[in-house]
């Protein structure tokens, strides 16, 4: 009897705990208002995510033996998340970020500890090589070392999909540009990464096109009010427009749709439905208050989409 396909996520989970005070914050006192803890991290989204679109999910991080690490084994245990393939680090402090915003919701400042993940290490990776050849295809987030992301690039024989996370971040990917199936950088990430500044759709092409000059597969370049660009080496484009839906929170969004692109993947859905799922999932994460919206499923998201079954 042959396993069932899986997914594996390699990538970032934190423990995210934000703080908005109740009135304009005073510097250098006690500012009352509210704090909230919630688990975070894009793998660990990305994963949550998929595991709601009912995929088989490996996810692939670094823990430390603390409460948050529990909190994390507890969320996968429910979601059916497989964590056996992920390094614990006995002396080590699970992923955490810390943010305060002001009364009006606007960031004032914010700190990381991320250190764990430089445990993440090519060697660590290379025990885990067997389980990473052997998935479906392998999600990763740029909150792995360069030298990590370069080992995947080079020893990864599943497909890879490919988060920048962050255009600070973005970078780590170049490299290894002609080894991944799927990018979904946003405008900023794809410009870095393409070298080409995006002003109009004639730039916003030649900065796709650059990219699949690479080798690259598939690039999604999400255009934030103005919908996605999508482009694979085969010579087909596409731009949509975002989906209509109710602005509630949209600090899930590009996760969302990471994952619903990457679900569409082992669907064979071609590049024009694989952007209409993205979007879809982008549109059902916006509409909730948490980072992951619970009514995420493969039913809603087909339906969102206008997919057929």
């Amino acid at each position: 009897m042959t396993a069932s396909p899986y997914i594996a996520v390699v990538g970032g989970v934190n423990i995210d705990i934000g703080g908005r005070s109740d009135a304009p914050l005073v510097a250098g006192d006690s500012n009352p208002g509210r704090i909230r803890s919630s688990l975070g991290g894009v793998g660990r989204n990305i994963a949550h995510n998929l595991a709601l679109l009912g995929a088989k999910v490996r996810l692939i991080t670094a823990l430390g033996a603390d409460d948050g690490a529990k909190r994390v084994e507890a969320s996968c245990a429910d979601l059916g998340i497989d964590l056996s393939d992920s390094l614990y680090v006995p002396d080590g402090a699970t992923s955490t970020y810390l943010f305060l915003a002001d009364s009006s919701g606007d960031m004032a400042l914010a700190m990381n500890d991320m250190a764990i993940y430089e445990q993440l290490t090519p060697a660590f990776l290379e025990t885990k090589l067997a389980a990473l050849n052997a998935a479906a295809l392998v999600v990763l987030d740029t909150n792995l070392s360069a030298e990590s992301i370069r080992y995947l690039g080079e020893h990864c024989t599943a497909p890879l999909f490919a988060d920048p996370v962050s255009a600070a971040k973005a970078g780590k990917l170049e490299p290894i540009l002609g080894r991944l199936h799927t990018l979904k950088p946003n405008r900023m990430e794809a410009e870095l990464l393409s070298g080409v500044k995006i002003t109009d759709d004639a730039s916003l092409r030649k900065a796709a096109e650059t990219l699949l000059d690479t080798g690259l597969h598939r690039v999604f370049i999400s255009l934030g009010s103005d919908g996605v660009f999508a482009a694979d080496r085969s010579g087909q484009q596409v731009q949509l427009p975002p989906l209509p839906g109710a602005m509630v929170n949209t600090t899930g969004c590009g996760d969302a749709f990471m994952a619903a692109i990457t679900w569409a993947y082992l669907q064979g859905t071609d590049l024009t439905d694989t952007a209409k799922a993205g979007l879809a999932a982008s549109v059902i994460a916006m509409e909730s208050a948490e980072t992951i919206n619970p009514a995420m499923s493969e039913d809603t998201l087909r339906q969102r989409a206008a997919l057929s079954n």
